[in-house]
């Protein structure tokens, strides 16, 4: 199943710059600066509520960006706005710009072609929503053993490079037969002191060529992304991650009313995970030659048996999107359940292995210090 996916790799990268039928929006909006995801979010309840209570959106667009502190949003706000009271559907005002992506701007024209728009927006804002929580989640999750290490790593760096150093001064200035433990640091403090720039330099180069690889669709980036799935525990978590969002966004745009090729077309691009995104293009092409959904789903190897069974039942029932969001819930769930258990394991493990490296370097040094006491109190 790796080898399969390897290979259509190259064409799934091509895809996510191919719509349904031709380039996708993004591959062609030049408008707008970065913007925070939860501005759009906020942007997105508002809208919804003003259009609920009746209120046009030329006015309600309007208000918004009256309420907005200028910056960026504001000036988008002020665009859009104009181009929908010139007659520009709202769906292609936003399309303009890079902070509505192609799973929003989608959304919004079904809405407006069914004349729903208002209760597509309380979707779009329930679905960024959670999608927002989740990430959330899985980000504090990642955060606190970050901080942890970076901070241990440079109490250990301080300690070899510059306290180290003063206790090998004392110890040469004894002549005393050093312990094997006490050698090893001394010797690992040397080569610390003497290239710390390979040291620390190296891996600076390292995670800056490996950022800017990730930046471009490739072999490489489809390589790390499977390796992601495949480490113990984080895999698993990694992958229910994934398919939540899979789920929720497919039954979002179904429920919608967007075509099903176009609706994982938009699932493909807004995949974070380009083997997951793979397995979505090839679920896509076989779907487009006629077959259903929940068969090439379970062929790719990427989905659980619970995600296939519950896309058969849906397909059969004629309840695809309720089925889909039923999914997204429960791996939601999931995925709360694990990042809890995760940090009750981290936080141990991370103090275990401070402890034990803290205490080799205390033993290393004391041990010596006790012999040459010794030595001074019989002198």
């Amino acid at each position: 199943m790796a080898k399969k996916l390897q290979r259509s790799a190259p064409a799934a990268s091509t895809a996510r710059t191919q719509g349904p039928s031709g380039p996708a929006p993004e591959a062609v909006r030049k408008k707008g600066g970065r913007v925070p995801r939860d501005l759009v979010t906020e942007f997105t309840v508002q809208l919804a509520t003003l259009s609920e209570a009746g209120i046009p959106i030329v006015k309600a667009l309007s208000i918004l960006e009256g309420q907005t502190r200028a910056g960026p949003f504001k000036n988008v706000l002020a665009e859009i706005g104009e181009d929908v009271a010139a007659g520009t559907p709202l769906s292609e005002g936003m399309a303009k710009h890079r902070c509505f992506d192609r799973l929003y701007t989608s959304m919004v024209r079904a809405g407006e072609v069914a004349g729903v728009l208002d209760k597509i927006l309380n979707r779009l804002a329930v679905f960024r929503e959670k999608s927002a929580a989740i990430r959330s989640k899985v980000i504090g999750a990642m955060i606190y053993p970050i901080i942890v290490t970076l901070v241990a790593t440079g109490v250990v760096s301080a300690a070899i490079l510059f306290v180290i150093p003063k206790f090998k001064e004392i110890f040469e200035s004894f002549d005393t037969e050093l312990p094997g433990i006490t050698k090893m640091l001394l010797n690992s403090s040397a080569i610390g002191v003497k290239y710390w720039y390979l040291i620390f330099g190296l891996p600076i180069l390292l995670i800056f060529a490996h950022t800017v690889a990730m930046r471009q669709p490739g072999k490489y980036r489809f390589a790390v992304h499977g390796i992601m799935l495949r480490i113990p525990y984080f895999g698993a978590l990694m992958s229910k991650v994934q398919i939540a969002n899979f789920s929720r966004t497919f039954g979002t745009l179904i429920e919608s009313g967007v075509p099903h090729l176009d609706a994982l077309a938009i699932v493909r691009d807004t995949t974070s995970n380009d083997v997951i995104a793979d397995a979505v293009e090839s679920v896509r092409r076989t779907v487009r030659e006629g077959e259903g959904i929940a068969r090439p789903m379970g062929e790719t190897g990427m989905f659980d048996d619970l995600v296939v069974n519950m896309v058969d039942v849906g397909e059969a029932t004629g309840e695809l999107d309720r089925m889909l969001l039923k999914v997204a819930n429960a791996y939601e769930a999931q995925v709360d359940r694990r990042i809890e258990a995760l940090f009750k394991i981290v936080e141990p493990v991370l103090l275990i292995v401070m402890a034990v490296v803290v205490g080799f370097i205390v033993v290393a040094l004391f041990l010596p210090l006790t012999e040459i006491m010794g030595k001074i109190g019989t002198t």
